[in-house]
């Protein structure tokens, strides 16, 4: 498995698979308004850096996008020396063989490699293997910076609830 940069021709497919690996984890059916963010890598790469992970035969695994500073259009964090980490995503058929780790880690080493003291990210409720990687990977729960999207409910209706989690460096 290689992690690299998205290159513009993968935009769209990458959009797709994030979709997908979203709703499949959600058990939903549509993310609403959010499907248009997450099918939009072109913004994301605008605006960050992402990675995507590359199987040995070429084929997408999945992707992530790093979002390197506040006062971005993706930052979710407001701090001068914070960084994030956002939409990451894999292949349903792909999860559970360390591409979701590889993403991540390769996320906190160019928070790292910045000079960040922080990294921000949200997860949802049903996200409860990621929220057992970021812990291995040396991440907290933050709930003083979790989000609540009433726009949008969680499956079991109630208003999407988006937990945090940091990474002091």
């Amino acid at each position: 498995m290689l992690i690299r940069h998205v290159h513009a021709d993968e935009y769209d497919e990458l959009g797709q698979l994030t979709v997908e690996a979203y709703l499949n984890l959600e058990r939903r059916s549509t993310l609403g308004d959010y499907e248009v963010e997450l099918r939009d890598v072109h913004k994301r790469a605008a605006a960050g850096t992402v990675l995507v992970a590359e199987g040995d035969g070429g084929e997408l695994l999945g992707g992530v996008t790093y979002v390197p500073r506040p006062a971005t259009e993706l930052s979710e964090f407001d701090d001068l020396d914070g960084c994030g980490m956002r939409m990451l995503a894999v292949r349903p058929r792909s999860q559970g063989h360390g591409v979701g780790r590889a993403l991540a880690e390769a996320c906190a080493d160019l928070g790292r490699i910045d000079g960040r003291r922080l990294m921000v990210l949200h997860s949802t409720r049903a996200m409860t293997v990621a929220h057992g990687l970021y812990e291995q990977l040396g991440f907290t729960r933050a709930p003083a910076r979790d989000v609540v999207i009433d726009d949008l409910e969680d499956g079991a209706g109630r208003p999407l609830l988006l937990m945090a989690f940091e990474l002091v460096y």
